[in-house]
């Protein structure tokens, strides 16, 4: 079992991607961190802890982080996510959860210092830019580092190039990036590429509700106000769940396939957010990140499924044929 803190900004993809987590015997998840990102960090902490107790798991607890990007002003996402952060279900607060005292950044450093334990991101990479400027051997200290961010072959979703967790906070994303790279050491990049293949559509949801109506009710209620973005904006019968492939890379890093290669982070002008990803080479540097171009999708629809709902993969395979024929 690989211990794990997932840093995120819940969000509804976040959520989905907790609830895999939180159904993976392969990880424990020691903690969760907020980032401003999706939602606002005081309400991605409220949305972290809705979702922990529908799983219930209240036990993991939840620290907030930056509440705003490195240095650009902060742009939520509610416009994709809902004016709650979770598609306007308007779940009720969790009671006597209040935000502990202690900060994301410290909580990092204490646990990440004990050695062991991975992050998975699935937000802005602000918190992870701000343990570099206050540990660096903290960060260091990260076994496996997974974000679900950047765009290499594909288009941009808040931009022509940009993905919106780096287009959020580019300067940190950089940081993170560039300090990899002087210390030899590689992101695990998932993203646009390989996310956009994962498409929850109406008919694997109802699906999933016939097998298992509680989970599959409260998958519905977080993702309808997702399902009516995607059709408005990228005309998609389904929404794109990303964040849940970066937490199944994590388990299963067969997954996804991809390339290594040097990796930068666009900080300025109409490309802001853009990763350029070298992948010929021309810069002559090492690889600081193993950018993923490829996804086995019925790998990753099984894992998910699986877990989620409770069932077995030949039952599986047999109830969601529009995945697997």
């Amino acid at each position: 079992m690989k211990k794990i803190i997932i840093d995120c900004d819940p969000g509804i993809d976040d959520s989905l991607a907790i609830m895999l987590a939180l159904n993976s015997p392969e990880v424990q998840v020691v903690g969760i961190t907020i980032v401003a990102g999706n939602s606002p960090a005081e309400m991605g902490f409220g949305n972290a802890k809705k979702v922990l107790d529908f799983m219930g798991r209240l036990d993991i607890p939840v620290y907030v982080g930056a509440d705003k990007p490195r240095k650009r002003e902060y742009v939520n996402a509610l416009d994709t996510h809902g004016e709650d952060g979770l598609g306007e279900s308007f779940f009720p607060d969790v009671p006597g959860q209040e935000i502990p005292s202690e900060t994301a950044i410290e909580f990092m450093r204490r646990t990440l210092k004990s050695g062991d334990v991975s992050v998975v991101a699935l937000g802005p990479l602000t918190n992870l830019a701000e343990l570099i400027d206050t540990d660096l051997s903290a960060f260091l200290s990260i076994e496996r580092l997974v974000s679900m961010g950047g765009n290499f072959r594909s288009h941009g979703n808040c931009s022509p190039v940009a993905e919106y967790n780096y287009w959020e906070d580019p300067d940190s994303a950089k940081v993170v990036y560039d300090t990899l790279f002087e210390h030899g050491k590689k992101i695990e990049m998932v993203g646009l590429d390989v996310t956009r293949e994962i498409v929850l559509t109406p008919q694997i949801l109802d699906d999933m509700k016939q097998v298992n109506p509680v989970v599959g009710d409260f998958v519905e209620k977080i993702t309808d106000f997702y399902f009516k973005f995607h059709w408005e904006w990228e005309h998609i019968r389904g929404c794109v769940i990303n964040d849940p492939l970066a937490v199944a890379q994590f388990i299963d890093p067969s997954i996804l396939q991809g390339i290594e290669a040097f990796t930068e982070v666009e900080t300025g002008g109409i490309s802001l957010g853009q990763t350029v990803v070298d992948s010929m080479g021309f810069y002559r540097k090492e690889s600081n990140a193993l950018v993923f171009t490829k996804v086995n999708k019925k790998a990753f629809w099984e894992m998910f499924l699986t877990r989620l709902l409770g069932m077995e993969a030949s039952d599986c395979k047999v109830r969601f044929k529009e995945i697997f024929e």
